[in-house]
């Protein structure tokens, strides 16, 4: 049976090493969705409210070889004042913590190779164990095109909670002049940018995220959450004060969903727009799409261009 997934896993949430004339190495960051709502009689609106930590540290062994770590916290908040039946989680309150860690190797003539292992830990919080774990990888192969075109090519993979899930990728990093540039890593991010001037760039920004999150709370008998939305918004990037931004994004959500399953309700295996074998039985209700904000303080340093 085929089903729809949108976009990618959390697992390559972030930024990529090449090609960039600027890393961020520290995020922080707050989400608000406006109360909707729900496809049921449910009477109160759902209010969606989330928020991120993004650290990067990566160690430069020599010219050509970079050990690159980042850790991710993410939480994510869903109320709505409803009196649910005890095995509806209700709140949703999720958490993620994910490490990314590998090596980026650079070749001659504008080559290079991203071999990256990302365990996480997904869960309420509440009686961790082993399920609460989910581990995954990527690797891409770099080609620079041309001094303004960069891309990578590969895919990744991570064991979700409703079975594996693979994803090919393509990193971009497009300076189609002064002003206008493209980057990102599809399907999971993307952006169109527009250097208004050196302290500020604004533009179109594309977000999409699933993830999975196991729930220890015994009143759920081991259920997960399966998160998923895409957020396409307008930003605008300004400069504070040395190497510290101010970014906000405005826009909306389009597929956004919070679903409860069973722990062995499971998908054989599914890539981007195929899911082989999703018969699975959502057991809360869904609310709407709706409007986002976004507000992200960064801290952001230049990295030398490659040669």
């Amino acid at each position: 049976m085929k089903r729809l997934i949108i976009l990618a896993l959390g697992i390559c949430v972030g930024v990529s090493l090449t090609g960039q004339q600027t890393l961020d190495i520290l995020t922080i960051s707050g989400r608000y969705g406006s109360p909707q709502s729900y496809d049921s009689v449910l009477t109160n609106n759902a209010t969606e409210v989330a928020a991120m930590v993004n650290l990067v540290v990566p160690v430069k062994f020599n010219e050509k070889t970079i050990w690159y770590n980042s850790l991710n916290y993410f939480y994510f908040n869903v109320t709505n004042g409803e009196t649910l039946p005890p095995e509806i989680a209700n709140p949703i309150r999720i958490h993620g913590f994910l490490l990314r860690t590998g090596l980026y190797q650079k070749f001659s003539k504008g080559r290079g190779l991203q071999l990256f292992f990302a365990p996480r830990l997904m869960s309420d919080l509440n009686n961790i164990d082993g399920k609460h774990f989910q581990y995954g990888g990527m690797a891409m192969f770099e080609k620079k095109f041309r001094d303004n075109l960069t891309m990578s090519f590969g895919a990744m993979y991570n064991q979700e909670l409703f079975g594996s899930y693979l994803v090919p990728l393509i990193n971009l990093n497009w300076q189609l002049s002064e002003r206008w540039a493209i980057t990102g890593l599809l399907p999971v991010y993307a952006k169109i940018k527009y250097k208004v001037s050196d302290r500020f760039t604004a533009g179109i920004s594309h977000f999409g995220l699933i993830t999975t999150y196991s729930l220890g709370d015994t009143e759920y008998k081991g259920d997960y959450i399966e998160r998923k939305s895409i957020d396409l918004a307008l930003f605008g990037r300004c400069c504070i004060v040395g190497n510290i931004y101010l970014e906000g994004r405005f826009g909306r959500s389009f597929g956004r969903s919070y679903a409860q399953y069973e722990a062995d309700q499971k998908v054989n295996f599914s890539l981007p727009l195929v899911g082989f074998g999703d018969d699975r039985v959502q057991k809360n209700i869904s609310f709407h799409d709706g409007l986002v904000a976004n507000l992200r303080l960064v801290y952001n340093i230049p990295i030398p261009e490659d040669n």
